[in-house]
């Protein structure tokens, strides 16, 4: 009997075909992992699903990745697998970042049996001790009787208050142990957000009412508020900064939005940020990229802080008002209570340090430039594309140059950095929007940590477009040595040519360098048009920097560069 058609009255599953069951309740309908020994039962009863979809990965960190592109774009948990030993422990970094990036996952892994746990059996390790720090929850099953509520637990708590990571390690003969069931629980769901004082609301509109200054902070934590946070920003006429991870909460183009601040963030937004008298800072957590030296930043503002998490609030700026809440409920209340205000000698300000600080693109419509290659991507698709990127110099562009407009529109490794991750997201993004095109804007460095995903994306024949922007160098690290450093570039240039359209053909995918192209436009156009999956090469100066730039550990107005 296949497992989708297992009902309530069916009163014996084994383990494996018991998860099975408890995932298809809980609508899922794809996982990615790779099989081992220990999870194997669990494949099996997996292969019986008419309900979900299993892709192959071909590495376990890509697995974690491409849950985490499903998750991000869909926002509600995506679910990955591997065996133990070396399969678990190749997930860690994908789950870690997913923990750093509040992204809800559910990752199962096999176990050796009960009995052989802590024998240094075959392909053993501590999955449960390794994942604490990484996750929000992990759980070790020693009891199949566990499981139904061990795996509806795992989903509210993946998806409710701040999302994350929730690990399940589950040994093999736990899989394979059978018991009779008469009830399950109710599948996971988002539990009720915090509860906050009303009189708190009252506070901080009084304070955003009275503020002559005032701008608005967004964090990846308002990404399922975009519509209250908008109308909150043209209400009160705020000029609204965004961290890496929340650009596309408001248009970039909207007369409001001052871009991206921090490290790499626009010169006139950091010094804007200095001249405000109120910080509403909604979904942030002060993160030492965003903000530079602590102590520095927004020395005059009163801060204004609401986030679900009550670990954030505090723990790097004392607020003057603290909310722990939903973003969307907190606005729900916050908004009838502001004051509709032009604030124009504010707005008046804002615009002369935009002019006086200008953006500073070079060679933006050059579509062989580091900025006119992100431009020129953009023109081929509508808004409706989703942008992932890797780590380093690219993604700084990207974020600084692609016109971000909507929500769950930009997928990128914010906390962790971690290198490799713009590919296997970008799978995970086109496995859960099949009609949506997914950009997939990376450096040589990055693309080679997971390259072999490469195969995934044809195999499934996805609508993935890599932009590779090669330095034949990993573009921070030489900045920052060539810049800081003085003994100046060590061990961050690659002595040898590698032929990546040999490599994306060997993998099966179209591929085109654009710099042998007569018109690169037009090559560009093509390939990102034609269907399935294609690698689109570019070749970038390992000498170009990304500019502005705040120094490690320097204040956000010590910007040096262009």
């Amino acid at each position: 009997m296949a497992i989708s058609d297992i009902t309530s009255q069916t009163k014996r599953f084994t383990g494996a075909q018991l998860i099975v069951h408890l995932l298809e309740r809980q609508g899922i309908t794809i996982v990615t992992g790779i099989p081992g020994g220990t999870v194997l039962p669990l494949y099996d009863a997996l292969s019986q699903s008419t309900q979900i979809r299993h892709v192959l990965a071909r590495h376990e960190q890509g697995a974690g990745f491409i849950a985490q592109g499903m998750a991000r774009t869909q926002g509600k948990p995506a679910v990955c697998m591997a065996c133990s030993g070396p399969g678990a422990t190749n997930l860690v970094t994908a789950i870690a970042d997913a923990r750093l990036d509040s992204v809800p996952l559910v990752c199962i892994t096999g176990q050796v049996p009960s009995s052989m746990i802590g024998t240094d059996a075959f392909q053993e390790v501590d999955t449960y001790g390794i994942s604490i720090p990484i996750t929000k929850h992990n759980y070790l099953v020693r009891d199949i009787r566990e499981l139904p509520q061990v795996v509806s637990d795992a989903f509210r708590i993946a998806q409710s208050g701040r999302p994350g990571p929730v690990w399940i390690d589950i040994p093999k003969d736990i899989q394979t142990t059978e018991i009779e069931l008469s009830e399950l629980p109710e599948p996971g769901g988002v539990a009720a957000a915090p509860i906050y004082e009303p009189q708190s609301v009252r506070d901080a509109a009084t304070m955003i009412n009275q503020a002559q200054r005032p701008v608005l902070y967004l964090g990846g934590g308002v990404i399922n508020a975009p519509d209250a946070v908008r109308t909150l920003a043209e209400k009160a006429n705020l000029p609204t900064t965004m961290t890496l991870m929340a650009l596309g909460m408001l248009p970039k183009a909207h007369p409001l939005s001052l871009g991206m601040l921090g490290m790499h963030g626009a010169r006139s937004t950091n010094f804007i940020l200095q001249e405000a008298d109120l910080l509403i800072v909604l979904g942030a957590r002060f993160d030492d990229r965003a903000i530079g030296k602590a102590e520095q930043f927004c020395p005059n503002a009163k801060i204004i802080h609401v986030d679900i998490d009550r670990a954030e609030l505090g723990k790097i700026r004392q607020p003057h008002i603290a909310i722990q809440g939903d973003v969307g409920d907190v606005l729900a209340d916050l908004i009838p209570q502001i004051e509709a205000q032009p604030r124009a000698a504010w707005r008046d300000l804002v615009s002369q340090l935009q002019q006086e600080f200008p953006a500073n693109m070079a060679g933006a419509d050059d579509p062989l430039s580091h900025y006119g290659i992100i431009r020129a991507a953009a023109a081929c698709v509508d808004d409706s594309a989703i942008i992932t990127t890797d780590v380093g110099q690219h993604q700084m562009w990207t974020a600084q140059a692609y016109p971000l407009n909507r929500p769950r529109q930009w997928l990128t490794s914010g906390g962790l950095g971690t290198m490799g991750f713009g590919l296997p997201a970008a799978i995970g993004a086109a496995l859960a929007n099949p009609d949506r095109k997914v950009l997939c804007f990376s450096g040589d460095g990055s693309l080679m940590m997971n390259i072999q995903e490469l195969a995934t994306a044809a195999e499934n024949n996805l609508d993935v477009k890599i932009i590779l922007m090669n330095n034949e160098a990993l573009g921070l690290v030489h900045q920052q040595q060539s810049l800081f450093y003085q003994q100046g570039v060590f061990a961050a240039t690659y002595p040898g040519m590698v032929n990546f359209m040999q490599i994306a053909a060997g993998f099966g995918l179209y591929s085109c360098d654009l710099n042998s192209e007569a018109d690169p436009q037009a090559a560009l156009q093509a390939a990102i048009s034609r269907p399935g999956p294609a690698l689109i090469h570019v070749r970038i100066d390992a000498d170009q920097k990304v500019y502005p730039m705040v120094p490690p550990g320097a204040a956000n107005t010590e910007m040096v560069g262009e």
